[in-house]
């Protein structure tokens, strides 16, 4: 069903023309309260300007800004009138009206298993508008609730299909919840819009606003995190180290500082190797005899 317009009047006019049939009613009934006899014809003048005075004043509605109304008549779909403004209709026609401002939609948090398998906890914040009316007032029961479902069924799907982190190097390019913000937010807002078309609705924002594992398992993560990270900087530091320790004997050796043996070398490398690598400060210990002692 798509939405298209429909014809109004303006509701000053239509006001202007029904107050003015009373006012010719209330003039009749006076001249017919004087008369000696009772005027049939001015009798039925009388009901049927009233009647028609209250038929018009029947179709008069106001459209707020950001407001719309949807026009049904005798069950079929007349219109929608999406101006801000006094408008006049058919009085038989039925004015639904829908809200067309952005509105916030603070999603649960949700207990998901993520494509790993490890159970997380998600939840997702969600501004949204209708955009076709004809679709959200006949498409869908509710709306308002169906957007609630189909924004919990998006985000289950969408922590479903990716993991929550990746613990290796080889997983820089692959998208995960944690690390790929912007783009898994991106894949939310094209679920949505592809779940929410049915009703209408657009959607103008979509992030996650919690994300974490589960508690039975969030403090094995977490030291798990915690290893991976010393792994990496251990990984650094010896890389570092030894880089060092190469380029110093490697200067040594070119400006003939000191002639060095393969166990010179060997002890020296290690001694180094313990320098640079420690998590705390070396003791320097002076050696008065020889290396051999």
């Amino acid at each position: 069903m798509r939405e298209k317009t429909t014809w109004t009047l303006s509701g000053y006019l239509m006001l202007f023309v029904g107050l003015l049939m009373f006012v010719v009613a209330g003039v009749l009934v006076y001249l017919a309260v004087n008369m000696t006899s009772v005027n049939a014809i001015l009798t039925w003048a009388v009901v049927l300007l009233v009647i028609f005075a209250i038929f018009i004043l029947a179709g008069l509605f106001v459209v707020n800004p950001n407001d719309a109304r949807v026009m049904v008549l005798f069950g079929k779909y007349a219109g929608t009138v999406r101006q801000d403004g006094f408008f006049w209709t058919n009085p038989f026609i039925v004015k639904r009206r829908i809200s067309l401002r952005a509105r916030n939609l603070s999603g649960q948090k949700l207990k998901v298993n993520d494509k790993l398998g490890n159970p997380i906890e998600i939840a997702a914040v969600i501004v949204w508008q209708i955009d076709e009316t004809a679709r959200a007032a006949f498409e869908v029961d509710s709306y308002e609730q169906y957007v609630v479902i189909q924004s919990e069924a998006a985000v289950r799907h969408l922590a479903q299909s990716y993991p929550y982190d990746t613990f290796d190097d080889t997983g820089h390019d692959v998208l995960t919840l944690r690390a790929s913000t912007d783009q898994v937010n991106q894949l939310l807002i094209t679920e949505l819009e592809d779940r929410l078309a049915r009703a209408g609705v657009k959607v103008i924002e979509a992030r996650l606003s919690h994300l974490a594992y589960a508690p039975e398992i969030a403090e094995a993560m977490l030291r798990r995190q915690q290893a991976t990270a010393v792994v990496a900087a251990r990984s650094q530091i010896v890389h570092g180290a030894v880089s060092m320790v190469e380029m110093a004997l490697q200067q040594l050796a070119e400006k003939h500082v000191v002639e060095l043996d393969e166990e010179k070398r060997a002890s020296m490398v290690s001694n180094l190797l313990v320098v640079l690598c420690s998590e705390s400060a070396a003791s320097p210990v002076i050696n008065a005899g020889t290396l051999y002692q």
